[in-house]
């Protein structure tokens, strides 16, 4: 048996794409694009936003594979005419992301940019004055979306000897501890968790369900000293109600990866506001210019996901990762 892919865009570091090959199977039968190859025959298309003509093109086309987590609105759309082709995405940047809501959300506990800016201007005075640094330890964390992301945060928090619980959309409403020691929770108990939230780790996808999930109200049902670090998406938490949260100081601090304004153009890139707001003036945020996901190893660690699920294509088995266009991931 074998299975015949079509790989529209190769990885900018060569090393990966020696990685994919290598750990493919023989019956895996790779062409590489923007070309379509002739005859096109390809049963599994992988590309993030595929055009009608490439779905279309091939008779045998049976797959959809994104290559990152999440899947474009267009892309979404796109599929809903063809609910014979799945569609599956990879999670390899599960543990990079981790990590780096990780790193923000130490350094907005620790406000380490506003001491940062300081220093490299030699000024030594925030050193002498009430130090602001929130201890992490024996505080409760809730991870919001519990998924490949919130799994591998969990373990980094609990490193930190931090408590943690989680929420997931198919979860028991009165908490479940996992193996890991993480209680998980339905979102229906988001409201009865967060006056006991330190820490509110943002790892959602957005979709119509996500939108304004976290909005005044629910900030203002956190604690004091309470920190959020987004590395889902910007529209999960209420754009005005974060700013104003935070400029209160009813927020102590935040850490965000993801915005709500992106540029448009490859010129807009050099001057762009990321928010409607100006994050940027206050002192209790670190800003991330959507980079949680990348890394040195992001390239080869995106290839290996991508052998295993047409490995087992290949094999007759089921594609890991398969989404749900109505829920949007």
């Amino acid at each position: 048996m074998s299975l015949h892919v079509l790989l529209l865009h190769l990885p900018r570091d060569e090393s990966a794409a020696v990685e994919l090959t290598a750990r493919l199977d023989p019956s895996v039968h790779l062409s590489l694009g923007p070309e379509l190859p002739e005859p096109p025959d390809y049963e599994v298309l992988v590309t993030g936003r595929p055009e009608r003509a490439q779905i279309e093109a091939s008779p045998h086309l049976r797959a959809l594979i994104v290559p990152w987590a999440g899947i474009p609105d267009t892309t979404r759309q796109l599929m809903r005419d063809y609910p014979d082709i799945e569609v599956h995405n990879l999670h390899h940047n599960a543990l990079p992301v981790a990590e780096h809501a990780l790193a923000l959300l130490l350094a907005a506990a620790k406000f380490i940019v506003p001491m940062d800016r300081a220093l490299r201007k030699h000024d030594w005075r925030p050193r002498y004055e009430a130090n602001p640094s929130v201890l992490l330890e024996g505080r409760t964390a809730l991870i919001l979306g519990y998924g490949a992301i919130g799994q591998k945060l969990a373990k980094l928090c609990q490193g930190l000897g931090m408590e943690v619980l989680g929420i997931r959309q198919h979860a028991p409403p009165g908490g479940d501890v996992q193996p890991d020691g993480v209680r998980l929770f339905a979102v229906e108990a988001l409201h009865r968790l967060l006056p006991k939230t330190e820490a509110l780790l943002v790892c959602l996808p957005h979709t119509s369900q996500t939108t304004g999930l976290i909005g005044a109200r629910e900030l203002a049902l956190l604690p004091p000293q309470a920190i959020l670090v987004n590395v889902g998406r910007g529209p999960v938490v209420d754009e005005q109600a974060l700013y104003e949260a935070l400029e209160a100081g009813r927020l102590y601090a935040a850490g965000l990866d993801v915005w709500y304004q992106y540029p448009e153009t490859e010129a807009a890139r050099a001057d762009t506001p990321p928010a409607s707001y100006p994050f940027h003036e206050l002192p209790n945020v670190v800003m991330s210019p959507h980079r949680a996901g990348g890394s040195t190893e992001t390239d080869r660690l995106r290839m290996i996901r991508l052998a295993a699920l047409l490995n087992a294509a290949a094999c007759g088995e089921a594609m890991p990762n398969r989404v749900d266009l109505d829920a949007g991931y």
